[in-house]
């Protein structure tokens, strides 16, 4: 027979094979569908929290002011949507003290506008204001009085000493052009004419009529501390 080779013909194993190529391999791109559903996750999830967070606030004031059982009114003006304090609203203590507009949150504000030469209708607001607080009885403590003084005059001794009484008024400067750019009269009433009230958010939510009747005014203020009374405390 001849010569020939009759086994089948394997070839030889390369010489000095590259260790770093038989031991890395390329990884495979993301999924870009994966990140986007879980982007869209995180997201519904901070929704979430953010509803469940809101939730009592929004149901209180749908409950007395919207959905109003038969026979409730209100006497003030309801704002609606709410407006939000002003963050670069600039705020000065009658010393000069500058305020952080966002200090102001955190308590019920029944809020005062006016002069520092403060007489008739001013003075009558703000001894309406002093009362309201007190005939609200063991809620008084869930509401601030402000007074924002609309100009740099000097506050009369008699007026800073009731400001400064054992429930003092937390008297603010800032400017009226300022002012009006948050809080509204109503028609036909100047700025100064309306007592305004200001949720623990910072936002100004109803507005008492010029010249009010203490007794309805009084009776809205209850209707809102009953209706927050689930997610509101005393104090900041």
């Amino acid at each position: 027979m001849s010569g020939s080779n009759s086994s089948a013909h394997v070839d030889a194993p390369p010489e000095n094979p590259d260790p770093v190529a038989l031991t890395i391999h390329s990884m495979p791109p993301p999924d870009a569908q994966v990140l986007d559903r879980r982007t869209q996750t995180g997201r519904l999830k901070m929704l979430l929290v953010l509803a469940v967070c809101a939730a009592p606030v929004l149901a209180s004031y749908l409950m007395y002011y919207v959905v109003q059982p038969q026979g409730r009114t209100n006497y003030g003006d309801l704002i609606l949507p709410t407006r939000a304090v002003p963050s670069a609203l600039t705020l000065r203590t009658l010393d000069g003290t500058l305020v952080q507009a966002a200090s102001l949150k955190g308590q019920w504000l029944l809020v005062a506008v006016g002069p520092s030469a403060c007489a008739g209708a001013c003075d009558r607001l703000l001894y309406l204001q002093r009362q309201l607080r007190t005939m609200l009885g063991r809620d008084r403590d869930r509401l601030d009085k402000v007074w924002f003084v609309t100009d740099d005059g000097a506050i009369a001794p008699a007026l800073r000493e009731a400001l400064g009484g054992p429930e003092p008024v937390m008297a603010l400067r800032a400017s009226r052009e300022a002012l009006a750019q948050w809080l509204k009269p109503a028609a036909g009433q100047a700025l100064e004419g309306h007592l305004y009230i200001v949720d623990p958010m910072g936002e100004w939510m109803m507005r008492v009529p010029a010249n009010p009747d203490p007794s309805k005014v009084k009776r809205d203020l209850e209707k809102l501390m009953r209706a927050s009374a689930g997610w509101d405390k005393a104090g900041r």
